[in-house]
């Protein structure tokens, strides 16, 4: 069918990137000319509904014989940085086979949703793959005439679901909760590290539900698997980003796997995975604080923030929290160091460059016994950023630091944490880099960034870390 421009832009006056949109459509007209186009309401898993543009329309697949597949995509309003949500529509004497890439209700999952990407990713690439993958595996089979009837009635009962004409009144309370104290967390990313946070966050006791965003290719498999079979209460996974809707906060494990050469094509192919789903991510979640522990956490961080458009205090960064803790816990039970402990930190950069700071101290108002008390302070630290050095990161360590962060941030502890926040302005730092730096958290996020008591020698290292985060920045391709 020809594309009503006119009437199109009038429709999608919501959507973000509303020309981009009607381009891509007109691709799909040319292409799939049974497509017929309409905006209607979308009722997302939370009860939340939205108008949304929508298509329906078959595709053809060969699988011995040739068949006319009908589907419907819906077009979310921050297309075509996030991924359309795809449905087979059968008809009355159609059943659903479910399998690999579709579920009981039709609902469509291809490893080109998976992995969109803006611009490399579009409708027409999505319908190829989906040609492909119903050749492979056809999702529809034949219904004899009583199996019709009961099939009807499913199709009836879907048809709601997607097309937004549930009642989701009985949704507004949840377990005897009011839904807007209801403390969510979405995991993105089921390796090591991403189910380590889930188990830390179920272990701490401080989310009502905790959902764990599945992106890798193909079914389940190794802990993910194991999860489900060893099924946790609250615990969901999924490999739908509506899944995540209405989280309070987003913790963000996925790192790449690729084939990479460089440090810099190592970071690159983060940030390219980061383009697929932080978009996504923000958009069902719009008041979430993101959490990020993916590598390099500072610039990965960075990326979050300029891609999700959240204000700087909700984009944060696990940094330097678990060397923090540790480095007190080293400082009052190792080395018998208590007082100087309660305002020990580790900030700046994670790895080799991190450096040991104070928030407070009472040095003697001689100075003479100042400058002693300062360098007797020092010995300590220099001390216990020795044992600490030879303590690593592992998944299940970094998955309890999460879990206290996660605990500060729902339940507004107004706790000061060393964590990854935009340092510009601090410590004469003028560009926009992410370093670990002392703050209050709270259900907002970063509250309050608490002061550092003055050294040359740190913020000589906070800068230097800066140049070189911000030169790599620079050479990225958001």
């Amino acid at each position: 069918m020809a594309v009503a421009e006119e009437a199109l832009r009038r429709q999608l006056g919501k959507y973000k990137f509303r020309d981009l949109t009607i381009e891509e459509l007109k691709n799909v007209s040319k292409t799939y000319p049974n497509f017929t186009f309409s905006m209607n309401t979308y009722t997302f898993k939370d009860g939340s509904q939205k108008d949304l543009l929508n298509f329906s329309g078959t595709v053809p697949v060969k699988y011995g014989n040739s068949y006319n597949i009908p589907i419907q995509l819906w077009i979310l309003d921050s297309h075509p940085f996030a991924p359309p949500i795809c449905f087979l529509k059968p008809t009355a004497n159609m059943g659903i086979s479910v399998g690999k890439h579709v579920d009981a209700h039709g609902r469509i999952y291809l490893p080109y949703l998976q992995n969109w990407s803006h611009p490399k990713s579009t409708v027409i690439g999505l319908i190829k793959e989906m040609i492909a993958k119903f050749e492979e595996e056809l999702p529809l089979y034949s219904l004899s005439s009583s199996d019709a009837a009961r099939q009807s009635e499913l199709l009836s009962y879907i048809a709601k679901i997607t097309e937004g004409e549930t009642d989701m009144k009985s949704r507004s309370k949840i377990g005897g909760k009011n839904e807007g104290c209801f403390n969510k967390i979405t995991v993105v990313g089921a390796g090591d590290l991403g189910i380590a946070c889930v188990l830390a966050v179920a272990a701490k006791g401080v989310a009502d539900k905790v959902i764990l965003l599945d992106l890798s290719e193909g079914a389940a498999k190794g802990g993910t698997m194991d999860l489900e079979i060893f099924a946790l209460p609250n615990v969901e996974i999924s490999r739908d980003f509506s899944a995540s809707a209405d989280s309070k906060v987003v913790v963000v494990t996925v790192n790449s796997l690729g084939n990479a050469q460089t440090y810099l094509d190592v970071i690159q192919s983060n940030v390219d995975l980061f383009k697929g789903i932080i978009p996504a991510i923000s958009h069902y979640s719009q008041n979430a604080v993101l959490l990020v522990a993916s590598h390099p956490v500072e610039v990965m961080t960075y990326v979050a923030w300029k891609l999700s458009t959240f204000p700087k205090s909700r984009v944060i960064g696990v940094g330097a929290n678990l060397d923090s803790e540790r480095f007190q816990y080293i400082l009052t039970n190792l080395l018998k160091a208590e007082v100087l402990a309660k305002d020990a930190w580790v900030i700046g950069e994670q790895g080799e460059d991190k450096v040991s700071s104070w928030t407070s101290y009472n040095l003697a108002a001689n100075q003479t016994e100042g400058m002693a008390a300062r360098n007797s302070r020092q010995k300590v630290a220099n001390r216990a950023m020795e044992v600490l050095k030879g303590k690593g990161q592992r998944s299940w360590s970094v998955g309890l630091s999460v879990a206290d962060l996660t605990d500060s941030i729902l339940k507004d502890r107004r706790k000061v944490h060393s964590i990854s926040t935009l340092a510009k302005g601090c410590c004469n730092i003028n560009s926009e880099v992410f370093l670990s730096l002392p703050c209050i958290l709270g259900t907002k996020g970063v509250l309050e960034v608490v002061k550092l008591e003055e050294d040359p020698l740190v913020q000589e290292k906070l800068q230097s870390s800066a140049g070189s985060i911000h030169d790599l920045q620079q050479q990225l391709k958001l």
